[in-house]
């Protein structure tokens, strides 16, 4: 997928808010070495530096812009362009490995997460947050418009894309079960958004709906676009205002090696 930096970074306030919750569950201890996994336009690193100021902290993603802007953003830090799912963790072992809203794009967790553990120091942590939403409107929809329009042959694979997911009881027993102890919860996040449906429709086009975008030349985006925002608008009806109050789950975990 492409992805850009500057469509990302829009709802910047709204994207940090779960990372700063994510970084305060994460234990008092010292952290000398940390690694942000999908670090995206730099945003969680630095959020990640401020939370432990004294860390030597790193930062990968899949994606040239973000990597671009991560380093434009946090000059003294590296940024390396690699896949999380390849990733080696060369410089570990590290106190903390942060993981937000990255994970949901690879596959294959129950490999990938004994993985990540084997890359911290004793008593390491590894703190996730994975958007948990598939069966929200906002993505229903984008399956459902993907599937009834000329553009369904292309968006076949766009529809099934973040298919493995697991729930909040899975990943206890999947950590557990690698001998970590495990704190995970699920918070709901309402945010208000002026601009009615066209807003949600900006959000998504930096995340969610890229596997849906991408596949299509410039005139089947728009036609796409315009009738997800028709149905975005049927589903979520605008306050008075015009304001969208948008609801948002996401799962969190934190494990201690």
């Amino acid at each position: 997928m492409t992805w850009s930096a500057a469509q990302y970074s829009k709802f910047e306030d709204e994207r940090n808010r779960p990372i700063r919750d994510l970084l305060a569950r994460v234990p008092d201890r010292a952290v000398t070495r940390a690694v942000d996994l999908g670090c995206g336009p730099g945003n969680s690193t630095a959020l990640l530096l401020e939370r432990f100021p004294g860390a030597t902290v790193t930062g990968i993603d899949s994606s040239d812009d973000m990597i671009a802007a991560a380093r434009k953003r946090l000059p003294g830090l590296r940024f390396d362009l690699a896949d999380i799912a390849a990733w080696q963790g060369a410089d570990g072992p590290f106190d903390l490995i942060l993981a937000n809203a990255s994970l949901q794009w690879v596959p294959d967790h129950a490999a990938l997460l004994p993985a990540l553990l084997d890359k911290l120091a004793p008593g390491g942590q590894l703190a996730v947050q994975v958007p948990d939403n598939l069966d929200e409107p906002t993505h229903r929809l984008m399956r459902e418009v993907a599937a009834d329009g000329p553009w369904a042959a292309k968006l076949a694979d766009a529809r099934r894309a973040r298919a493995d997911r697991h729930g909040a009881e899975w990943y206890y027993r999947t950590l557990r079960e690698c001998g970590a102890s495990v704190d995970v919860w699920r918070t709901v996040y309402f945010h208000p958004l002026a601009g009615g449906a066209g807003a949600v429709v900006e959000w998504f086009k930096g995340t969610g709906l890229r596997p849906f975008l991408d596949p299509l030349d410039e005139a089947g985006r728009a036609a796409y676009l315009a009738r997800y925002e028709a149905a975005v608008a049927r589903a979520y009806p605008a306050l008075p205002d015009g304001t969208v109050l948008l609801p948002f789950p996401r799962l969190f975990f934190v494990a201690t090696r």
